[in-house]
């Protein structure tokens, strides 16, 4: 059974080695972004193309940092993994990784600094 650690804000439990090679996180490229209408939270509807396994969607809530048009051709990290979720009416595949900037609505994405394969898998 895995240990907790905690701390003043939460308390998390440990994973181990294998719950993390149990987890799919792929690049992928935007091709696709616009605002999702329907969220409660201003959110994005995406499509990422993640090579061979296709283009997957995503709903992400980073409209504070990003427009819609500049997400468009950019590389960002997923889990690919996990089961979809239907997020204010749209089927969210994928989840993209991003750096929540406490004390405001900002998430900042991560991405490789060079560019890399489609659907490349993170170690």
């Amino acid at each position: 059974m895995p240990e907790q650690s905690q701390t003043a804000e939460q308390t998390v439990e440990e994973s181990t080695v294998e719950d993390f090679f149990r987890t799919e996180i792929r690049t992928g490229r935007i091709d696709r972004a616009e605002v999702n209408e329907k969220a409660r939270v201003p959110a994005y509807k995406l499509w990422i193309d993640f090579g061979d396994p296709g283009i997957k969607q995503s709903s992400a809530q980073i409209t504070a940092l990003y427009q819609a048009e500049d997400l468009v051709g950019r590389t960002v990290v997923a889990v690919t993994n996990f089961p979809p979720r239907r997020i204010a009416g749209f089927k969210s595949e994928v989840l993209v990784l991003g750096v929540p900037i406490e004390g405001t609505d900002e998430v900042v994405l991560l991405a490789p600094d060079i560019k890399v394969p489609l659907g490349a898998r993170i170690a």
